[in-house]
């Protein structure tokens, strides 16, 4: 596999697009109004205590409290220096208190209605390790698969440790095959941060931020540059620049992958990147067999539908399905990625009959879902036939960040029908005239609306006149919605 990435930096937005064998596979995007706080550090003070919740409100200077959850509160035992996760029994109240002012780092960005999510475990990443000030020991990444490499790591981290050294370290994917001496300049690097971070806290007002994350088009080189990446195409020369400085220091092997993209054509066009983000934003997506996907993203959970569409096969009926779902495996896997869909996702396969073919979509699913930054459980296929599955989310959507609620169905996904206006119309204006002494009545409405009433439903509209007694007139309103109208009193 052969991965590039594109980033394209303008004043107040900068977008990466990482592209695997050519095609897209994730889009990063960051506005300067809207820029994303996951991994950022604060000074919070406790606003509000929910024992029922076992949660706590978190004021940290954003539009919305945050929330802390119990088991996100690290606790300092009597002895030692150590710190470690409270049990299911703790209570909210013997953790934090009404006032208490601590230091926070938020685990997701606010969603939705919802205020951000934190934590008190402060993680700090660089390019091959992340620093747990308040964790012990030394993890590896699961990535790193083969496990003469995972011990290598693992004893090259613990022989810098001083003993006694508090904190702990996670081994990041990008670092297998790393050098001895990269991973010693990560780990000074870290602890140094880590006292610059701690001494602004310890001296920080609450709702202070005392630490922000890099800029979106340094943090894909931190945590998009692996190995399998040929190169980065950024098309801002001080953008370029920066990433150039941060390469320099933390992977000098990289410099020559970074380059300044001078082409007139826009950067996000090659490979039609720009398209596929239109397209990734549409309701349903067409299989290259003819089978297509219908992906609704609601509060609650996402829900994909596979249909075997124009696709007819060339064999027999069970063989058409399972090539559809194998296909349709291979295609849910990217759009989750490319969508950032998260969360509990429920895919709803076409029912096979076999079951060895269950398993080898499973199979090519779980396969196809390896490559995802973002940590993902599948589970078995339920009884109703359901692929039940989690996929860690930490930022908006790619609907949630791109677009809003329509105005006019207000995120139903549909309008009433002109008939079903016309009726509600007809209602209206007997209640109306029952009301109220009029010389006539007036009805404003949408063309659609406006034309039915003069077509279809004359006849039913004449039986009203004479059933009110009194004149209706008709007016077409441009700016109205379908189901939108008035009736006004003459």
């Amino acid at each position: 596999m052969t991965a590039e990435i594109l980033v394209n930096v303008t004043p107040r937005e900068s977008r990466g697009a990482f592209l695997e064998n050519g095609v897209l596979h994730e889009v990063h995007i960051e506005r300067a109004n809207r820029r994303g706080i996951t991994s950022n550090i604060y000074k919070g003070r406790v606003s509000r205590v929910l024992p029922g919740m076992q949660a706590a409100f978190i004021d940290v200077g954003l539009e919305r409290t945050a929330f802390l959850h119990v088991s996100d509160i690290a606790r300092r035992e009597d002895v030692g220096i150590e710190f470690e996760a409270p049990t299911p029994t703790d209570d909210i109240r013997a953790a934090v208190t009404e006032g208490d002012e601590l230091l926070v780092q938020v685990l997701k960005d606010p969603l939705g209605t919802k205020g951000a999510r934190l934590t008190t475990f402060i993680t700090l990443p660089s390019r091959f390790l992340v620093y747990m000030p308040h964790g012990h020991g030394v993890g590896v990444s699961a990535r790193i698969e083969e496990e003469a490499e995972r011990t290598r790591l693992r004893t090259l981290v613990e022989s810098f440790m001083t003993p006694g050294e508090a904190g702990g370290y996670i081994i990041r994917t990008v670092a297998e095959g790393a050098q001895s001496e990269a991973l010693r300049a990560d780990m000074l690097f870290l602890q140094r941060l880590w006292e610059v971070v701690s001494d602004t806290g310890f001296h920080a007002s609450a709702g202070a931020l005392v630490h922000e994350d890099l800029p979106l088009h340094v943090r894909l080189l931190r945590d998009l540059l692996g190995q399998d990446v040929e190169r980065v195409l950024i098309d801002a020369p001080a953008a370029h620049e920066r990433m150039l400085e941060f390469a320099r220091t933390f992977m000098p092997e990289s410099l020559p992958k970074i380059e300044l993209y001078r082409g007139n054509r826009p950067i996000l066009d090659l490979y039609g990147v720009e398209d596929e983000i239109q397209k990734a934003l549409d309701r349903k997506v067409p299989l290259k067999s003819g089978g297509y996907l219908i992906i609704d993203q609601t509060e609650a959970m996402t829900t994909i539908d596979v249909n075997t569409g124009a696709f007819v096969g060339h064999r027999n009926l069970e063989d058409t399905i399972f090539r559809t779902n194998l296909e349709a495996a291979v295609a849910i896997a990217r759009q989750l990625r490319l969508r950032n869909l998260g969360g509990i996702i429920i895919i709803d396969f076409i029912d096979m009959t076999d079951e060895d073919h269950r398993k080898q979509v499973l199979q090519a699913l779980e396969k196809s879902m390896a490559t995802d930054h973002a940590r993902t459980q599948i589970s078995s296929v339920s009884p109703l036939g359901l692929v039940e599955m989690t996929r860690k989310r930490t930022r908006e959507s790619l609907e949630h960040l791109l677009c809003e609620a329509c105005p006019t169905c207000e995120g139903r996904r549909f309008v009433k029908t002109a008939e079903t206006v016309v009726y509600e119309i007809f209602r209206e204006t007997l209640r109306q005239s029952r009301q109220f002494e009029v010389q006539g009545l007036m009805v404003l409405a949408h063309s659609d609306v406006i034309e039915l009433l003069l077509d279809e439903e004359s006849a039913a509209l004449g039986e009203l006149e004479v059933v009110v007694g009194k004149p209706i007139r008709l007016q077409t309103e441009a700016l109205y919605a379908q189901d939108q109208y008035d009736v006004v009193l003459l």
